[in-house]
């Protein structure tokens, strides 16, 4: 990764319950692999208050920009399950 500079950021997902965190992020982990390059490192955690942390940290802003994309692109997808769920 290029060490001029970096960009960092933190994206948090609330959860309303914890086996719904657990199957996103059990979702999310087979598409990490392809957000990590030599541009851009992209972390995710799960903690106790029902949230999934994103930590991302990219050399470039292209880079960041993709990867940010792929996190709110995941969120809209689990957004969009979850309300489909609920009309059901």
């Amino acid at each position: 990764m290029n060490k001029n500079f970096t960009i960092e950021s933190i994206i948090e997902l609330n959860f309303n319950d914890s086996q719904i965190r657990d199957i996103s992020y059990n979702s999310f982990i087979p598409e990490i692999k392809k957000l990590q390059t030599n541009r851009s490192k992209v972390l995710v955690e799960k903690q106790n208050n029902c949230k999934l942390v994103f930590k991302v940290e990219s050399c470039d802003i292209t880079a960041f920009r993709a990867s940010m994309n792929e996190i709110i692109s995941f969120g809209k997808v689990i957004d969009n399950t979850l309300q489909i769920a609920e009309i059901s």
